[in-house]
């Protein structure tokens, strides 16, 4: 199979189903949505699609894009806002008020099949505080009637948007572009990824490791130095933060008594908070651990923003922590 970044399989996905379904519109801000393949495959969804299913006009306003998108959901036309990294809580409120709050509004007789692609920058130096941030997902992930998912790589970036595509309710598609650093096989064809299924990355028996995009970038990183140092880690990537996979976390905690959550938000009620609120009342007995952004912002000086950021070795030594306690 064909090596792809996430940009590239995402659009691959959209216009997949756009094939599929005639009725899916795309309104995508700031540029056109074209996609380059590491072989130099060219899709330009505009060109395929024409201007009425891709339109290229309006104005750099993401209320009118998510706006616009949740109107032609409403009439049950399938539609996908794209809202690029400078603006990633813009659309929380018509999320909040709308759209989360459309299917009990109308006591299930209307449902709001869209799709908000949220681009999100992540913690990068240089960028300064605007531009260098995480854990927003967990904002939409606290909204009733939305589903919240967060890919990893190609492929499941890929299986999650076209699956988001097929689901009747509003789905959230946090897109962290750290992620185009990932190289794996992506299929051609289509294929899902069924939202709230959790994937092992790998199989443990000492310590129970859980992170999402991008703490799964440090993640992968500190797997192989902590082999290396006799502990088996089990990494599970959940995927999505609603519906939250908490019964395949559970089962491994159950089995490694040893959980290490890595979080790219800030320390204060970032998303693995409920990661560790859940497993503490269903395991008894379960040593927890978490570690994530402090409660301040994104500095852009390299040094400071490693020195703050969740990164390989501060998962390698709260792992080697958790071990050696009694």
């Amino acid at each position: 199979m064909p090596i792809k970044t996430a940009q590239y399989a995402v659009l691959e996905g959209i216009q997949s189903e756009m094939q599929r379904d005639p009725t899916i519109t795309l309104l995508y801000e700031y540029q056109r949505p074209v996609g380059i393949s590491p072989m130099g495959k060219v899709i330009d969804l505009y060109k395929q699609f024409g201007s009425v299913r891709v339109p290229d006009w309006g104005p750099i306003d993401e209320e009118w894009f998510v706006g616009a998108c949740a109107g032609m959901a409403m009439t049950g036309v399938r539609a996908i806002a794209h809202c690029p990294t400078m603006t990633t809580v813009r659309a929380f409120e018509l999320v909040f008020n709308q759209v989360g709050k459309l299917r009990y509004m109308t006591g299930g007789q209307a449902s709001m099949p869209m799709v908000l692609w949220q681009d999100a920058p992540g913690r990068m130096a240089g960028l300064a505080a605007q531009h260098a941030d995480a854990g927003q997902e967990g904002l939409y992930a606290a909204i009733p009637g939305v589903k919240v998912v967060v890919p990893s790589d190609a492929y499941d970036a890929k299986g999650l948007m076209i699956a988001a595509l097929r689901d009747p309710d509003p789905v959230v598609f946090f897109h962290y572009g750290l992620i185009d650093s990932v190289r794996v096989e992506v299929p051609d064809d289509a294929y899902v990824v069924p939202i709230g299924q959790a994937a092992v990355r790998q199989a443990g028996s000492d310590i129970t490791i859980v992170g999402y995009a991008p703490a799964t970038l440090e993640i992968a990183k500190a797997l192989p130095e902590l082999k290396a140092a006799g502990i088996s880690a089990e990494f599970i990537d959940p995927r999505a933060l609603k519906p939250l996979p908490i019964d395949t976390i559970v089962a491994s905690v159950r089995k490694t008594g040893r959980l290490l959550a890595v979080d790219h938000g800030h320390e204060t009620l970032g998303p693995t908070c409920d990661i560790i609120a859940r497993v503490a009342t269903a395991v008894r007995g379960v040593r927890l651990a978490r570690i994530a952004f402090p409660d301040a912002p994104a500095p852009a000086a390299r040094e400071m923003i490693t020195w703050m950021t969740p990164d390989a070795p501060k998962i390698v030594a709260a792992a080697k922590t958790m071990m050696s306690a009694a």
